[in-house]
């Protein structure tokens, strides 16, 4: 790898727990003005001293973002569904690599979808953004999702996992599931957990806690932060469990205490 691909990688990761907390708010290019993320900014600012990468669109970048901030972007260059379409992960490349760069991206994100009509055209659309990513040194994150009925099941989700590193992902998202073990071992790049729907913040930080003992490098959560009713102490009650390898009622005891205050 270029000294620059490994200089990109190594900021997505907390130097000390070698861990990383990604914290996506990129919801808004299929959801719209989503729960939570009516205004951007209000959501972000109070939780960037605790995060180790900030995943979201070009746009919200550009409106939302202070320029003088020091946290890892990792930009999203997929979309083109909404949620009103069906086929809601049909996902083109919506970002060139030239604006990932005049942008600072650490990391660009592309969805992919295995098991559906449309594989072949997120995987070929990944495979045109991880081209174009390697020639500049950027690495490329594969949010990887399965097809409708197939469920969060390991043997799906390491099929989708591995087939994003063969075709050349540097870090694989997906979600947490039973046997994840399996998805881990089986993927050759390092694998974060997507936070999925807003569960309760102890089933939250139990997915955290199970996902960091099962090999994952991190988390990548969204709405089960900015969704809490109180997002600042939900981002460092996950800290806590991703880098400091707290259990999971000493990190629900830190919540509470954090949000009480």
């Amino acid at each position: 790898m270029s000294w620059g691909m490994n200089n990109r990688l190594a900021n997505l990761f907390n130097p000390q727990s070698g861990k990383t907390i990604f914290f996506a708010v990129d919801h808004g290019y299929f959801m719209g003005p989503t729960t939570g993320l009516k205004q951007l900014d209000k959501v972000i600012n109070p939780l960037l001293p605790y995060m180790d990468a900030l995943m979201l669109t070009r746009g919200a970048l550009r409106q939302y973002v202070p320029t003088d901030m020091r946290v890892p972007i990792v930009l999203r260059v997929s979309g083109g569904t909404s949620i009103l379409n069906k086929n809601l992960l049909h996902e083109g490349i919506t970002v060139s690599m030239e604006d990932a760069i005049r942008l600072n991206a650490a990391a660009v994100a592309f969805s992919i979808l295995v098991g559906a009509e449309f594989e072949r055209d997120t995987l070929l659309g990944f495979t045109q953004v991880v081209n174009e990513a390697e020639r500049y040194g950027i690495p490329v994150l594969a949010v990887t999702a399965v097809g409708k009925g197939l469920g969060k099941d390991a043997r799906y989700l390491s099929l989708a996992s591995r087939i994003a590193a063969e075709l050349g992902a540097r870090m694989v998202k997906t979600y947490y599931c039973d046997d994840f073990e399996h998805v881990v071992s089986s993927c050759p790049v390092p694998v974060v957990i997507a936070g999925g729907k807003k569960i309760p913040e102890l089933d939250a930080l139990t997915m955290a806690r199970n996902a960091i003992q099962a090999g994952a490098v991190g988390v990548d959560m969204g709405r089960n932060i900015f969704q809490s009713e109180n997002p600042v102490a939900m981002m460092q009650a996950v800290a806590a469990v991703v880098h400091k390898n707290v259990s999971v009622q000493e990190a629900f005891d830190l919540f509470n205490e954090l949000k009480n205050h």
